[in-house]
């Protein structure tokens, strides 16, 4: 039995924001990380003007994350569009380069980073190995993402009765396809769904599918359920005419959007989507893991492992605006009657401008 505290569970933007703040301030965290290599994780890709400069003042060169500057949203329904200006430029980055970044910086900073480590389970802050370790942190992070640890999964009814499941695949990079989609973040909306599209640093397009269950059930495969998408929504078909069927799919089930943790146990810190889950289409889902990282951080610094209640209330009180904001737009966007609707506000002079600011976490 081995002690260790802080110890971070997950090196992805939450785990790696929090180590980094703290190996800055001269404490010695460890992370513990699943994979043994960088990987292109499902979620995420779009980094907000507030959350670039969270990342500049903890000390990240932002530059370092690629030149593919985001200045424009569209938002589609079938045949219609809506464009419109974000308030600050954004950027579009694979998961991979921002981890890799990240992480990177909270090693140099002096963080432990142990990698190809699985937590089987998670009990009253022991934690079981898969090798059959057990770990006694004084205080966890728990950043796993919308990975749950047995002993800490967040209620299954969060899930709700038709839960949403994420789908995504990239595809180019070409030509043809960067001079559609551009400069812009693309949201298509479509019955029980919707769909983001952006060129990220390679040219690459990345799409990301958030679908109720029962649409991918009625379609029978994910290859089917993109086909009927396509069906549906002229402007992405004309997209996905660039994307091989053979094009690599990952998936996430039971995404419980709209959740948020009020409540923690003594010294557990709930990171990112483990403290809450905001729709994607509110393209926050970065911005709220490096929000938890430095709040966590700098409350363990000031209150120890007796810190967590108070920082875990905090920080579900900052997110309820914006992730109830988004989970009417995401409501409304997946609905075929309410669609329409949303589309005709969205064309109102500055309504995009604000739904992009009054859904980042503050």
């Amino acid at each position: 039995m081995r002690r260790t505290a802080p110890l971070i569970l997950g090196g992805g933007p939450a785990g790696a924001a929090a180590a980094l703040r703290l190996a800055a301030a001269g404490e010695r965290p460890v992370v513990l990380e699943r994979s043994r290599e960088p990987v292109d994780s499902l979620c995420g890709g779009f980094v907000s003007w507030r959350t670039l400069d969270k990342l500049k003042r903890i000390g990240i060169d932002t530059t370092r994350l690629g030149s593919s500057d985001i200045h424009r949203v569209r938002l589609f329904h079938r045949a219609s569009q809506v464009e419109a200006a974000l308030p600050r430029p954004a950027k579009a980055v694979s998961r991979r380069l921002f981890d890799t970044v990240l992480l990177g910086a909270a090693e140099q900073a002096g963080a432990g980073v142990e990698r190809g480590v699985t937590v089987r389970s998670i009990a009253k802050r022991r934690l079981h190995l898969a090798d059959g370790g057990v770990l006694c942190p004084d205080t966890l992070f728990l950043a796993s993402g919308k990975h749950d640890v047995r002993g800490t999964s967040r209620p299954a009814d969060a899930r709700g009765t038709d839960p949403t499941i994420g789908l995504r695949t990239r595809f180019g990079p070409a030509p043809g396809l960067a001079r559609l989609i551009g400069d812009a973040i693309e949201l298509h909306l479509f019955d029980r769904g919707y769909a983001g599209l952006v060129l990220q640093e390679d040219g690459s397009a990345n799409l990301c599918l958030a679908v109720r269950r029962s649409r991918l059930t009625a379609a029978g495969t994910p290859q089917a359920l993109f086909n009927d998408i396509a069906d549906e929504c002229p402007a992405l078909a004309e997209r996905m005419a660039w994307r091989d069927s053979s094009s690599p799919q990952d998936a996430v089930a039971n995404v419980p959007y709209g959740w948020r943790c009020g409540e923690t146990g003594p010294g557990l810190f709930r990171l990112g989507d483990q403290a809450g889950v905001i729709p994607s289409l509110a393209g926050e889902g970065i911005g709220i893991a490096i929000a938890s990282g430095i709040a966590a951080s700098d409350a363990w610094r000031h209150g120890g492992a007796d810190a967590a209640a108070g920082y875990q209330r905090a920080f579900s009180r900052a997110l309820a605006l914006p992730m109830g904001i988004a989970g009417l737009l995401w409501r409304m966007g997946e609905n075929r009657r309410a669609a329409p609707v949303l589309l005709a506000a969205a064309a109102l002079p500055g309504a995009l401008a604000s739904a992009g600011r009054l859904t980042r976490i503050k």
